[in-house]
């Protein structure tokens, strides 16, 4: 099988495509093919091993796991003697976690416990590319915005509303019924109307952060901006919600403690229960995955380069083979 493979930590160079053995299930595992993935930004986090404090969990000088990947959709192509809860083909996709599953190979493996918890069926209706492209970004979104339960009638900016968690943001929000600002270039403003933004913002023509209306929430979807930045643009009791967990979580006792507008940061709940949500909104045809490019897995490393420009629309598709 083909996966990209790296040594140690740092830039797409350091990938390069080998051949390897299909992994073997032991009894309690499954044994994945993986069709299509993505490269985002929790993919790249763990390539260039920043920041540094997740080198806790991903290896502190050298990487423990060779091959990344957060997210893959694909099928179960074998499962150990004692699974019951998958069996043979079924069509499955599935996020593993920020800190990757290693799913940017043809196959990969997963403990049954693990398989649980992260992998739901694909909606019929949709292709291994695009199921790949409702995972990392959708999953993050959908996750902290069910902990929030919004309410319908209230309203809520979305700072980078063309990215692949901001486009997710867009479509959960005006499933809950909320009022949506987007800030985004003039040139996708049609794309992001498409998604449900009721009001844009061109971010190349006018400062978001001077907006005169308020906003019960203000979600930073591509951890460019600030609280002290956007606090202005909060309700009385409005909540700012960041991207870059590690560099605001500290805000948010402190602005809890306060009282008044805060910074939010959402407890992950259920990992099985977020991918539920986002298939049963797939299936309503309330959410559709935005993909930018598709690359073939041979080609992983030009897609990084592009993820890091910070410019892409949606999802960056890594396909591995013929679909």
């Amino acid at each position: 099988m083909k996966a990209a493979v790296r040594s140690k930590y740092g830039p797409p160079e350091v990938l390069s495509i080998k051949e390897l053995e299909i992994p073997t299930p032991r009894e309690n595992e499954v044994l994945i093919r993986v069709y299509a993935s993505t490269a985002n930004r929790s993919d790249y986090h763990v390539l260039m091993g920043r920041p540094f404090l997740m080198r806790l969990f991903t290896g502190l000088f050298k990487p423990k796991r060779a091959v990344i990947g957060t997210d893959f959709a694909g099928q179960i192509e074998s499962v150990g003697a004692g699974i019951s809860a998958f069996k043979k083909g079924d069509k499955v996709m599935g996020f593993g976690g920020g800190f990757g599953c290693g799913a940017h190979a043809q196959y990969f493996i997963l403990p049954e416990t693990k398989a649980l918890k992260c992998i739901v069926t694909i909606p019929e209706k949709l292709r291994y590319e695009q199921a790949a492209a409702c995972l990392e970004g959708a999953f993050y979104a959908a996750s902290g915005l069910i902990a929030l339960n919004p309410k319908a009638g209230q309203k809520a900016l979305v700072y980078g509303a063309t990215g692949a968690i901001g486009s997710s943001h867009v479509q959960i929000l005006k499933y809950y019924g909320l009022s949506v600002t987007a800030v985004c270039a003039g040139e996708h403003g049609e794309l992001v109307r498409s998604l449900g933004a009721d009001r844009i913002i061109d971010y190349k023509k006018d400062d978001f952060t001077k907006d005169n209306e308020q906003y019960d929430y203000v979600f930073d979807s591509i951890g460019k901006s600030s609280f002290a930045k956007c606090k202005r643009l909060l309700t009385k009791k409005g909540i700012y919600f960041p991207s870059n967990g590690l560099e605001n979580i500290f805000l948010v006792p402190i602005t809890r403690l306060l009282g008044g507008k805060r910074v939010g940061f959402p407890a992950l709940k259920s990992y099985n229960g977020t991918l539920v949500f986002i298939k049963e909104l797939v299936e309503k045809g309330r959410f559709r995955p935005v993909i930018d490019r598709t690359y073939p897995l041979d080609k992983i490393g030009e897609a990084f380069t592009y993820v890091a420009t910070g410019q892409k629309i949606g999802n960056v598709v890594i396909t591995m083979d013929e679909i």
